[in-house]
């Protein structure tokens, strides 16, 4: 498991909410730390791609635990 410094719940939101909070978080954070997010919206799953190639961010993991996706994502 990848060890992250923030993490994020978004559950239950659906797009743009989950892209929007993430952003939000990790403008906080400082280079090199990860992001853990949480989300049931499947639509997350190509937004935080998209989101990452356009930000500069890097995706470093993404995967399903039984409703929820989870996204690793690293500061640039």
């Amino acid at each position: 498991m990848t060890e992250f410094h923030a993490e994020l719940d978004t559950n239950g939101l659906n797009c743009p909410l989950p892209i929007l909070r993430a952003k939000k978080a990790i403008q906080s954070m400082d280079v090199g730390q990860v992001l853990r997010i949480s989300a049931t919206d499947p639509g997350s799953v190509k937004d935080m791609e998209a989101f990452c190639k356009q930000t500069g961010n890097e995706l470093i993991a993404s995967s399903q635990e039984s409703d929820a996706f989870i996204f690793m994502i690293r500061k640039h």
